[in-house]
C-alpha cells in the first residue's frame, strides 16, 4: 500500500467511525525531564495494563528513575476521575480509605551501571491508602507533599465486577477495510442492576494494545435484550490491524541484537546506532511473537534490572520509501516508551543529504517494540501507521464497561475482557 493509498483509507475510516468517538486523549504525562521509564502495571506483569480489583488481593506496581540521583521525598495521591477522564468534584476522603497522600519510602541508587539515577518504587494499594470506589483514577506523583510540584502523572482502573462480557475478533463487515481493520462482537449481561436506560447508563469503550490515544468511546449498544447489551453494529470496534511491531532488544549492551549497526562505548556512557528502517507497508503479513507496542525493562547480565539496568543513547533511523521526505507530514517514533506522544523529542528530522529520517531517544536496558507514525502538519488529528495494515496481525484488545446510576456522582467500571484478535500463533504467513 503506497501513501496515497494510507491517505485515503484514512479518509474513509473518518467517514465510516464518525459516529465513533475517538480521543487522542495523552492524560499521561511526564513534566520532569528527569523523570525516565515511568512504569504503572499490574504486579509482575510490565505490559499488563494497571487494574486493581475492589476487596481483591491484586496489586499495581510504580516505578521510575530519577536521572538527577539524588535522595527526594516523592510522594503519591489517586484522583478519581469520570468516564472521559475528567477530575470529578468530590472530596478525596469519599473515595480513598486512609491517607489521602503518601510517601514513597522504598528507592535504590543504580549499581553496577554507567548512568547514575536512584530508582523509586511502590506496591499500590498499601493498606494505608485504599481506593474505595470503582472507575477511572489518575496517579499523580508529586514532590515534598506539595501537589503543585507535580512530576508526572499515570492511569489506573478500578474495578467493581458486575457484568460478564462476551467478544470475539472478526474481520470487518466494510469492505474497504475487510483484509486491513479488525472489529469487535461483543455483549454484556448486567444482571441486578438497575439499567433504566441502558443506553444513557451503560457505557462501552475498546482499547486496542493498551492505547489510549486510539480508545474508541461512546459505543451505544445495538440492541438491548433484557439485561443484555448487544453490541455488533458493522461501523463500531472497528480498528486498523497495523502489523506486527518493530523491535529493539537491548537488555545486553555487549552482546548486541541483530538491530544494532554499532556501538559507542564511552568511559561513562553507551551509544548505539540502530540498522535503518525500511518500508515495511507491501511486505507479506509474517507472524511473529511482539509485545504490541509495550516493553519491559531486563537485563541477562545483572539481577535487578530496575536499579541495576543501565541506560543508553539509542539513534534510530527510517528510510522513506520515495528517499523524499514527506512534503505534508511530520515522522514520529511511537511506542509505549514514547507515551505515543506528539512532541519534539519524539520526532524524526529529516537528514537531505543522507536521505533518512533520524531520531535519538535515551533508554534503559531492555525490550522495546516501536512503530513510525505519519501526522499530518495542518491536522495532528489525522495520523497514519507506516507499517501497513493487515487483519491477521497479533493485536490485544480490552473491553471497559461503565455504569452511572442516576443518583451516582461518578462512573463506576463494572466489567473488563480482555481477548486477543489470534489464539494459533502461527509461525508462517498466510
Amino acid at each position: 500500500m503506497n501513501f496515497v493509498s494510507k491517505l485515503r483509507l484514512s479518509f474513509l475510516v473518518g467517514i465510516c467511525l464518525g459516529s465513533i468517538q475517538l480521543h487522542a486523549q495523552h492524560i499521561e504525562k511526564v513534566l520532569k525531564p528527569y523523570i525516565k521509564t515511568a512504569q504503572l502495571f499490574q504486579y509482575g506483569n510490565q505490559q499488563e495494563m494497571p487494574v486493581f480489583t475492589l476487596n481483591s488481593g491484586e496489586k499495581i506496581e510504580l516505578g521510575f528513575d530519577d536521572m538527577e540521583g539524588s535522595l527526594k521525598s516523592y510522594y503519591y495521591t489517586y484522583v478519581l476521575c469520570d468516564y472521559n477522564w475528567e477530575p470529578v468534584n468530590v472530596s478525596a476522603f469519599d473515595y480513598i480509605k486512609g491517607y489521602t497522600q503518601n510517601r514513597i519510602t522504598t528507592y535504590r541508587y543504580s549499581s553496577l551501571a554507567y548512568t547514575r539515577y536512584t530508582h523509586y518504587q511502590a506496591i499500590l494499594p498499601e493498606r494505608n491508602s485504599v481506593p474505595t470506589k470503582s472507575g477511572n483514577y489518575l496517579l499523580k506523583v508529586f514532590l515534598d507533599g506539595d501537589t503543585s510540584k507535580l512530576v508526572f502523572t499515570k492511569q489506573m482502573l478500578v474495578l467493581d465486577q458486575k457484568t460478564s462480557i462476551v467478544a470475539s475478533v472478526v474481520q470487518s463487515y466494510i469492505p474497504e477495510f475487510f483484509s486491513t481493520h479488525q472489529k469487535l462482537k461483543f455483549s454484556v449481561s448486567v444482571t441486578g442492576l438497575n439499567t433504566f436506560s441502558a443506553a444513557q447508563q451503560v457505557k462501552a469503550v475498546v482499547i486496542q494494545n493498551n492505547r489510549w490515544d486510539m480508545a474508541q468511546r461512546d459505543i451505544a449498544p445495538t440492541f438491548v435484550r433484557g439485561s443484555t447489551l448487544e453490541y455488533n453494529t458493522e461501523n463500531i470496534a472497528v480498528f486498523p490491524a497495523g502489523k506486527e511491531w518493530r523491535w529493539l532488544d537491548l537488555r545486553s549492551f555487549r552482546l548486541q541484537s541483530d538491530r544494532v549497526a554499532r556501538a559507542d562505548y564511552n568511559a561513562n556512557s553507551t551509544v548505539m546506532y540502530l540498522k535503518p528502517d525500511v518500508d515495511r507497508s507491501s511486505q507479506r503479513y509474517v507472524y511473529f511473537p511482539d509485545y504490541n507496542g509495550m516493553f519491559n525493562i531486563a537485563t541477562y547480565e545483572t539481577v535487578n534490572p530496575l536499579w541495576q539496568g543501565d541506560y543508553a543513547t539509542v539513534h534510530f533511523s527510517y528510510v522513506p520509501p520515495t528517499g523524499e521526505a514527506y512534503p505534508k507530514h511530520d515522522i514520529y517514533l511511537a511506542g509505549a516508551f514514547t507515551n505515543y506522544d506528539l512532541t519534539n523529542e519524539w520526532k524524526l528530522t529529516y537528514d537531505d543529504t543522507a536521505k533518512i529520517y533520524r531520531a535519538q531517544a535515551f533508554l534503559k536496558q531492555g525490550y522495546y517494540n516501536y512503530t513510525y507514525l505519519a501526522v499530518d502538519k495542518s491536522d495532528p488529528a489525522k495520523r497514519i501507521d507506516l507499517e501497513g495494515n493487515y487483519w491477521e496481525t497479533e493485536n490485544s484488545y480490552t473491553i471497559l464497561i461503565y455504569y452511572k446510576a442516576f443518583t451516582d456522582r461518578s462512573d463506576q467500571l463494572i466489567g473488563i475482557s480482555r481477548i486477543n484478535s489470534r489464539r494459533d500463533r502461527p509461525g508462517f504467513s498466510f
